[in-house]
């Protein structure tokens, strides 16, 4: 049985936004395993100096990340799209245990197989430690609200 994941390449702007958005909601959902299925079995990513391959790996790596990066919330956005690319722009809040609050920003250039399964993703990301009250991001854990101010709506 084969498997495909709407939207499906060749994208357009709308279709691209949608699937940068159901990104957005599955990483927000903080829950690895669905995460993981978004993408191929043997897909490559960079993600900052970590070179990851495999949906397992995949799987361990954003484990990890959440056991570490607390109260994670996160925006993207669409920078730019081409047949079966998408480049985004994104920004995250998160604590660490000690109660230490940091908003990353990055950028992340994903590559996609036929049946929308992301094939690739390298994404260079930085910290910036902030105050808690500096937060912007205050919605309950999970998706993000509709009607919640985007990274264009910050200046981010």
């Amino acid at each position: 049985m084969e498997i495909t994941r709407p939207p499906l390449p060749p994208f357009s702007v709308a279709s691209a936004t949608e699937k940068v958005r159901l990104a957005e909601d599955g990483w927000n959902s903080r829950n690895p395993e669905k995460v993981a299925l978004a993408y191929t079995p043997d897909s490559q990513w960079r993600n900052r100096s970590e070179f990851v391959t495999g949906r397992e790996a995949i799987l361990g790596f954003l484990t990890r990340k959440w056991q570490r990066e607390l109260e994670y919330r996160l925006i993207k956005e669409l920078w730019a799209l081409s047949d079966n690319r998408i480049a985004v722009r994104f920004a995250y809040e998160w604590h660490d245990d000690s109660g230490n609050w940091f908003r990353s920003y990055g950028n992340e250039n994903w590559e996609f197989g036929a049946d929308g399964l992301m094939r690739k993703r390298f994404a260079s990301i930085n910290d910036a430690p902030i105050q808690s009250q500096d937060r912007q991001f205050h919605w309950p854990l999970g998706r993000r609200p509709d009607n919640h101010p985007g990274l264009s709506d910050f200046g981010f």
